[in-house]
């Protein structure tokens, strides 16, 4: 890795990983036995807690892979390195994003539980997660005293309408009522001005690149409004 090109994204468009790509004979098995795939994923979550959360969904999609990587895996896991939708499934990946005074402060991204067959769906999950951590986020915040506007509803944007919708009228029920009920909590927090849901347009939404590979401009720009900037930049 010492001599490797540094790379310009951690995931590119087209890059497709499954378990088909797992080794399938003895020598593709003993040559992955000598690699330190779960090392190399280990060492990239460090770096996602700490700072680099432009990293977090590469680094879940790789992730899921440790117990039986492949040459295609590892190759995958040497990009993000390089950096500094899955097809196994159809299981959604979500994230959030919460920023205080301009600045990120947490993120989360991961692939949902459960099944959905909608977007909507989706989106509401991924909106009741980012609603629990808003809660717990509040409750410390207001514990230091050091910001005085943590008392107000916290906003959590979205960028699915009937999403919103859900979470604000019960009456939507009847185009929910396959989502597992603890996901319903969202209702409750909106309800007693815990949090409160806004729309906010895809091309606004600072969580999308925790979601889905991005082009090198997209990348960039959002992570301009992550507020992350290179070393150099602050040399």
């Amino acid at each position: 890795m010492d001599n490797s090109k540094q790379g310009l994204l951690p995931i590119r468009h087209g890059v497709k990983l499954s378990k088909k790509q797992s080794p399938k004979t003895d020598e593709e098995l003993k040559r992955m036995s000598n690699i330190p795939y779960a090392s190399a994923v280990g060492s990239i979550q460090y770096a996602v807690h700490c700072t680099r959360l432009d990293v977090a969904y590469a680094l879940s999609v790789r992730s899921r892979y440790q117990e039986c990587a492949g040459v295609a895996h590892w190759s995958a896991v040497k990009s993000i390195l390089n950096f500094q939708s899955d097809d196994d499934d159809v299981k959604s990946q979500s994230s959030f994003v919460f920023k205080l005074n301009g600045g990120v402060v947490a993120w989360k991204s991961s692939k949902h539980d459960t099944t959905t067959d909608s977007t909507t769906k989706a989106e509401y999950i991924a909106a009741s997660e980012a609603a629990k951590e808003a809660v717990w986020m509040k409750k410390y915040i207001l514990e230091l005293g050091v910001v005085h506007s943590i008392t107000e509803p916290i906003v959590i944007f979205c960028d699915n309408n009937r999403a919103i919708a859900q979470a604000k009228e019960p009456r939507y029920h009847h185009r929910s009522k396959h989502i597992l009920r603890c996901y319903h909590l969202l209702r409750e927090m909106v309800s007693r001005s815990d949090c409160r849901m806004d729309q906010v347009s895809p091309a606004e939404n600072t969580a999308d690149p925790l979601t889905m590979p991005m082009s090198q401009v997209a990348h960039t720009q959002y992570l301009d409004k992550m507020g992350l900037r290179s070393m150099g930049d602050w040399l």
